[in-house]
């Protein structure tokens, strides 16, 4: 008996997300998840030992206004940190944006997340310009803004590339390992293996002075409740010894004919 094929569907015939673009060519926005989730991380653990968190600023994908004579000219860093400015807009408000002549500081940390999008202005590759465009994000990180350290992160190969300013400008360093330290921070910026929300995967993450990574709001508060039942563990055990110590004294006592009752 003739039996017809059935047909393929949609899942085996029709593109996957790894044949679609995620993004679209000079339009600003987030091209997948990665984009999402790493920003979390670097905001969760950037506490720098060097100024307040209330002088702590960070943010992701958001307008950075750089130019008074051009007032709707933006770059949107896929993470930015700014320190020694208010953490909320005068103290008050969350930020729509952040707008430099208003601000008053200049971020001084400026992370990119390479996709195929945008890997060529994120490196530099882009001179080229028609008259009126607004100048690309590497001269605008270089020499407009003058950010001190412009670092670039490839999520496919987990390379970390950082630029440091020197003079007018970037200089790529030479990293024995993919490890940043920011000595005016008292902070340092590497790439971690573990679990982050979603995925266990390297993620770029802050790390102190000594090395460990700064734990994020959630970790710490885990190692707050472990120490505590750490902490009622050995409050009983040491109690259990000093009874156990208690009978073995009232033992001793009932021996010499002494009845520790009485005592």
């Amino acid at each position: 008996m003739y039996q017809p094929i059935a047909p393929l569907s949609p899942k085996d015939t029709l593109p996957t997300m790894y044949d679609l673009p995620s993004e679209e060519v000079g339009q600003s926005g987030l091209p997948d998840e990665f984009h999402v989730l790493q920003p979390q991380l670097l905001s969760a653990t950037f506490i720098p030992s060097t100024y307040p968190l209330e002088q702590v600023f960070t943010a992701s994908d958001l307008n950075l206004y750089y130019d008074p004579r051009h007032l709707l000219w933006y770059k949107r860093p896929d993470w930015f940190a700014v320190v020694g400015v208010p953490s909320l807009y005068e103290g008050q408000e969350l930020r729509q944006s952040y707008v430099l002549w208003q601000e008053g500081v200049d971020p001084l940390v400026v992370v990119e997340f390479l996709s195929p999008g945008t890997e060529d202005e994120d490196l530099g590759r882009l001179s080229v310009k028609t008259p009126g465009q607004p100048p690309f994000k590497w001269e605008v990180y270089e020499r407009i803004i003058r950010v001190p350290y412009y670092v670039v992160f490839n999520s496919e190969t987990n390379q970390v590339r950082v630029f440091e300013l020197v003079g007018t400008r970037y200089r790529e360093m030479e990293l024995s390992e993919p490890r940043l330290w920011i000595e005016e921070l008292g902070l340092g910026l590497g790439l971690w293996q573990g679990f982050w929300l979603k995925q266990d995967r390297l993620w770029l993450r802050w790390y102190d002075h000594e090395g460990n990574w700064v734990l994020t709001p959630e970790e710490r508060e885990k190692q707050f409740a472990e120490q505590a039942v750490q902490q009622t563990e050995q409050a009983q055990q040491r109690a259990m010894q000093a009874e156990q110590r208690a009978e073995v004294l009232a033992q001793r006592l009932r021996e010499l004919g002494v009845n520790p009752d009485d005592l």
